[in-house]
């Protein structure tokens, strides 16, 4: 067989294939002899139906569309063995299918022309003496005092009060019942619209604002017990329920009872209720180490970040479909793991409709996330960076032990670790051979927003594919 390889654009091979008349002959005659013994003829039994009968009940188009489907096919396979590519996806054919068929004929030469996708080269000019700019996370103080201030609230006993109004901080048992507001126009001897749900009894609420709706924490502020009031409130904009979102409302309420919460002291007591430790002292520290740790770990995926973005900048390859198209599979497939985990119909969100929007939207993040791997790993390969087995191992095992109780599958486990572990490796080599500058936490955010740059990240978060399908999903609401 005669093969004639092209270079062709997006990492594609291009392969003229000849098929040798002895090839185009035997095939042909097969697809008849197969198609003798199977299709049934009124009139003649399976496997002795005359040829000449076969051809015109069949039509020669489609006897000879069934051979060229075979010599397509296997011609593709045996040219890409013999020529030793290592084609990756599904080959596509080049060649008009309908001229293919009008030109082939048994016993003469087939030529036809077909393409593989292939691993892509990878150019890095510079990957080495990266400069870049990363926000710097720093340890605060005020997290511990905050932490246990928390966990003083959610600790504390409630006291009932006699004697004086409510005020910020108090605990109100109330009586409510809420109306939507009239607004201007509405006829003035109508019944109020009740809120669904707007009304309980005995309802006990923190008298903080963020505690509900604006208006309604601040209307209760100064009144006695016993003491019934309207208070105005709205609802935000948006809000849970958008029959509601931004509607002026009216509450009934009637304080049946205020308590104020009495706080346990800040000593070794109260350590030993909300920790594992015998002290005060050793729970700080404790907590400490935990928002000293944070804050560094989150620094140095900054510095990560912004180096991965630098580096994207000087890597080149020309990406096959084939690759593009499994990144943004991978991604969609993640979202929908993600929906479909906090409770979210996805094949509601996920429609025939919708997936060809969603798959165009993700191409370009498919196509970032593919530039930082391939880069990765050409980096890896070329300074010999590798994950010991001894050091994969180890942390298998800790994982392990770590998960004891779940079902694992180790080998899938170990590919994944070592993956990362991998990643890992390479990013702190080029950090080591780079240079990232520390600026304040941000600076660089701030800097993003004013020039409307895209954020490039390691990895897609949830968020952005959520709000990718919301948007969509909106969109195809609307155009219905």
């Amino acid at each position: 067989m005669k093969v004639t390889q092209e270079k062709l654009p997006a990492s594609q091979i291009g392969l003229e294939i000849e098929i040798t008349p002895e090839i185009t002959k035997q095939t042909y005659e097969q697809v008849i002899k197969n198609l003798s013994s199977t299709v049934n003829i009124p009139g003649f039994r399976k496997g002795k139906v005359p040829r000449q009968i076969l051809l015109q009940r069949l039509g020669i188009t489609r006897i000879k569309a069934t051979a060229l489907e075979e010599l397509i096919q296997d011609g593709i396979q045996q040219a890409v063995k013999q020529e030793d590519i290592q084609a990756i996806g599904q080959p596509q054919l080049r060649s008009s299918f309908d001229d293919l068929i009008n030109n082939y004929e048994p016993g003469k030469p087939l030529t036809f022309s077909a393409a593989v996708d292939v691993e892509p080269e990878i150019n890095l000019t510079q990957y080495t003496g990266l400069q870049a700019q990363a926000e710097e996370v720093k340890y605060d103080p005020a997290q511990v005092d905050s932490v246990l201030e928390k966990e003083r609230q959610e600790m504390a006993t409630l006291i009932p009060v006699e004697g004086r109004a409510a005020q910020i901080g108090d605990v109100a048992v109330v009586d409510f019942k809420g109306v939507i507001a009239k607004a201007e126009g509405d006829d003035p001897d109508a019944e109020p619209t009740p809120i669904p749900g707007g009304e309980a009894s005995d309802f006990q609420v923190e008298l903080q604002e963020d505690k509900f709706i604006p208006g309604f924490v601040t209307g209760i502020i100064g009144m006695n017990p016993g003491e019934t009031k309207e208070i105005s409130a709205q609802f935000p904009d948006p809000y849970v329920n958008q029959e509601l979102a931004g509607k002026p409302a009216i509450f009934t309420v009637t304080l049946k009872e205020l308590k104020e919460k009495e706080l346990p002291e800040l000593d070794d007591d109260f350590a030993q209720d909300v920790s594992d430790f015998e002290t005060l002292e050793e729970l700080r520290k404790s907590l400490e180490e935990r928002y000293q740790k944070e804050a560094e770990d989150k620094t140095k995926i900054n510095k990560q970040e912004a180096l991965l973005a630098e580096l994207v900048k000087h890597v080149e390859i020309d990406l096959p479909g084939t690759l593009i198209d499994q990144e943004v599979d991978a991604m969609l497939t993640q979202t929908a793991m993600r929906l479909s985990q906090q409770g979210l119909d996805v094949k509601k969100l996920f429609t025939q409709d919708i997936i060809p929007q969603l798959r165009e939207r993700s191409r370009p993040e498919a196509i970032e996330r593919l530039k930082r791997s391939l880069a990765l790993r050409e980096i890896g390969k070329r300074e010999s960076i590798t994950v010991t087995p001894e050091e994969l191992q180890a942390r298998i095992t800790e994982l392990l032990q770590q998960y004891a109780e779940e079902d694992i599958d180790e080998d899938r486990l170990r590919s994944m670790v070592e993956n990362e572990m991998l990643t890992e490796k390479i990013i702190d080599w080029i950090l080591e051979k780079s240079s990232v500058e520390l600026v304040p936490e941000g600076t660089l955010s701030a800097k993003a927003e004013e020039t409307e740059d895209a954020d490039l990240e390691v990895e897609a978060t949830a968020s952005e594919a959520e709000e990718t399908v919301s948007e969509v999903t909106a969109e195809a609401e609307t155009e219905a």
